[in-house]
């Protein structure tokens, strides 16, 4: 049970997420209380409003591409996160298994079951082929469960053994396998994980279902800190210190022309190469957007001055923008 002087680190629950998972490589569970919250707006609040000492959110996959919903409280249209930054990363392997209940008829028809879109048509002549085979009859599976973001990553599976499903979105992929499990009819199934498949007491129907055999998510810790506390005793990845990175975000006037190029020009002037790029609307008019910048540097451990030199000429540039944070790579 953990101690009311342990600091709290809020995560996307329930228990058994990917998010959970996320938190217990890093936070050490006999110095922190892992707190699983219902969404990832939830995690923002909590530690903004300072209920929890930091957070762990989902911030891209590497099959489907950036969590809009984290980029969405990035954004901070409304001013709600005003004190929240990125302080690290984490990163997790993610393998994704099919969790549910067999069917009383378990026997497996591999001609009825890959009747899916593996077969090449007019329209789709070279479909992507999944990974992995059922390990039991999927027929009786009318309803399917999970995060977006899972579904996204496990398309070749679902178009061919689970073709017509009807696919139900959930606020994660533990969310999903408790759902299943309160299933009376036996026909609902979750792409969710091993973790979760003996804590909801369901049947492995199919492991390994996601396209890609390096499918890897990675997390960010937030936090009201401008770095990760020395106290924090965050344990570090076996992999080596690889430098450091930061992210900001920024508008710029759409009706001038080359003002993207202009705020992307101050990090070529100073030498900072840039590891990602993305951007989310604005909501200020129509088609207008908040960019978010990922770059290879530390705001405060920058013995040139290239980063201080980078973000200077930013607010020269651009319309508005907001450092979000910088932290130490292990990866």
């Amino acid at each position: 049970m953990a101690s009311h002087n342990e600091p709290v680190v809020s995560f996307l629950g329930p228990v058994a997420s990917y998010s959970h998972q996320a938190v217990r490589q890093v936070f050490p569970e006999d110095r922190w209380d892992l707190r699983p919250v219902n969404t990832i707006d939830d995690v923002f609040d909590e530690v903004q409003d300072r209920r929890v000492t930091a957070g762990v959110v989902p911030f891209e996959n590497s099959t489907n591409g950036s969590v809009v919903f984290t980029l969405d409280n990035l954004a901070d249209r409304n001013g709600r996160y005003k004190d929240i930054t990125v302080d690290g990363e984490i990163f997790v392997d993610v393998h994704h298994c099919l969790l549910g209940r067999k069917s009383p008829n378990d026997k497996l028809d591999e001609t009825h079951e890959a009747s899916g879109t593996c077969t090449p048509t007019a329209t789709h002549p070279s479909p992507p082929k999944p990974r992995s085979k059922p390990l039991t009859s999927l027929s009786h599976i009318k309803r399917l469960y999970s995060h977006p973001q899972a579904f996204g990553q496990c398309n070749a599976f679902i178009s061919t053994y689970l073709k017509g499903v009807e696919i139900i979105d959930v606020s994660s992929t533990s969310k999903a396998a408790e759902i299943v499990s309160q299933d009376e009819t036996g026909t609902w199934a979750a792409i969710s994980n091993h973790l979760a498949l003996s804590l909801y007491g369901l049947d492995l129907l199919g492991k390994n279902i996601e396209d890609r055999e390096d499918n890897t998510t990675r997390f960010l810790v937030i936090g009201t800190n401008p770095s990760v506390p020395d106290d924090w005793d965050l344990q570090k990845l076996s992999i080596a210190k690889s430098g450091s990175k930061s992210l900001v975000s920024f508008t710029v006037p759409h009706t001038s022309p080359g003002a993207l190029a202009d705020v992307l020009g101050c990090f070529r002037e100073f030498n900072l190469n840039l590891t990602s790029i993305n951007s989310r609307p604005s909501l200020l008019a129509p088609f207008q957007y908040i960019f978010f910048v990922e770059f290879e540097g530390h705001r405060y451990d920058d013995p040139d001055g290239r980063v201080k030199g980078a973000l200077e000429k930013i607010g020269q540039v651009a319309q508005s923008w907001r450092w979000l944070g910088s932290w130490e790579r292990y990866r």
